[in-house]
């Protein structure tokens, strides 16, 4: 074979495998933005993330969501599975995995998340009176796996038992001032952590990643017993949601959630106040003690009743919490606040899924949030 008919092969197969690669990436960004598919059939996306923070320089990750309805029988109730991994310019990586789970006629509902990261942690201290400026920043390697297996009594109504693994090793404190001193946590030198308890959840929500109308309520006991975890302690968690029609598209959505540990707690497993979906634009963490309470109002405009387009919504959200040592009155009469707003956009038509952009502001600054399915 001459040189020229084997250059010819070689650039006609390039072209060739260009084109497929083309027209794969065009039906399947097509199905993406048109939502083709039957409404029973379920839909799986995968996409790349870029992200930036102090802490962590670039951090490169890939996000993938599964929805579907069990059997693919749309009277069932939407289940939803997601993933994201990511790795950071600083060596710093992850696994994240969230699960939602609906058996056939909803008889069983399994709830869950597993956290697998060697991620930076800024530590504050403990008590809403902690300082603005971090302490220090805690690098350990983290596995948190936690599981709610819940059976229906009634209907809507589910209980059962709810598991919860922590284990935090290779712990560093490394001070932001070497000559700031300050006491270290209980658990500063790393724990594994056990507890088991019982659940009842009332749920009667379709779309758990857009709830336009329904309830939910999850009361829970853990029991981190000193025979299976560095400490012993206990925890009582709470979290009440309702979420009520406002016209042809808006929804009022309101959440309070309650935590309260007790025992010999170790630092990362205090209640922690901030992150992506209870007050938004403080940092996960900011505050923590041993025991929390927060709320959060939001109202959904899905689609904005502007008519230019049926896939762009808009949202605006405000949220008070605490965390405090015991339960007195002297403890909780300090707040702090969130609120903000954001964009929706309508990312599977059929199922009413939308992707969010969210602007939080706090009195420490602002945060920002690009997630699939709502805050809450």
């Amino acid at each position: 074979m001459s040189s020229k008919k084997l250059i010819f092969i070689l650039i006609f197969g390039l072209q060739s495998g260009l084109a497929i690669s083309q027209s794969l990436f065009r039906r399947y960004f097509d199905n993406l933005i048109n939502d083709t598919t039957d409404i029973s059939k379920p839909q799986f996306l995968l996409y790349p993330t870029v992200a930036y923070a102090p802490e962590t320089s670039w951090e490169l990750g890939l996000s993938s969501l599964l929805v579907y309805y069990a059997k693919r029988d749309t009277t069932n109730r939407l289940s939803e599975i997601s993933g994201f991994t990511f790795f950071t310019l600083q060596s710093q990586y992850g696994f994240w995995f969230d699960h939602a789970i609906y058996s056939d006629q909803d008889k069983w509902f399994f709830l869950g998340r597993l956290r697998f990261q060697s991620f930076p942690l800024k530590y504050h201290g403990i008590g809403i009176d902690s300082p603005r400026d971090y302490l220090a920043l805690v690098e350990a390697n983290q596995i948190l796996i936690k599981e709610r297996v819940l059976r229906e009594l009634r209907p809507n109504l589910y209980f059962g038992v709810e598991a919860d693994f922590q284990r935090m090793a290779n712990v560093d404190f490394i001070p932001s001032s070497e000559a700031f001193d300050f006491p270290l946590p209980v658990g500063s030198e790393g724990s594994t952590n056990f507890g088991l308890g019982v659940g009842m959840v009332y749920d009667d929500r379709y779309n758990v990643l857009n709830v336009r109308n329904g309830h939910f309520a999850e009361l829970a006991f853990l029991n981190y017993s000193s025979a299976l975890s560095s400490y012993g302690f206990k925890a009582v968690l709470m979290d009440t949601r309702i979420f009520r029609p406002v016209g042809k598209n808006g929804v009022l959505a309101w959440q309070a959630i309650g935590q309260f540990y007790s025992g010999n707690v170790p630092f990362n497993h205090l209640s922690l106040l901030g992150g992506d979906s209870m007050m938004r634009g403080y940092y996960l963490g900011r505050f923590r003690d041993r025991n929390q309470f927060a709320t959060q109002l939001e109202f959904r405009m899905l689609p904005l009743p502007l008519g230019f387009s049926k896939r762009i919504g808009a949202a605006v959200f405000a949220g008070s919490g605490t965390v405090f040592p015991e339960l007195s009155l002297e403890s909780i009469n300090k707040m702090v606040w969130s609120a903000g707003g954001g964009l929706r956009f309508l990312l599977f038509p059929k199922k009413d899924i939308y992707t969010r952009f969210d602007v939080a502001f706090t009195r420490e600054g602002s945060g920002f949030y690009l997630f699939i399915g709502e805050a809450f």
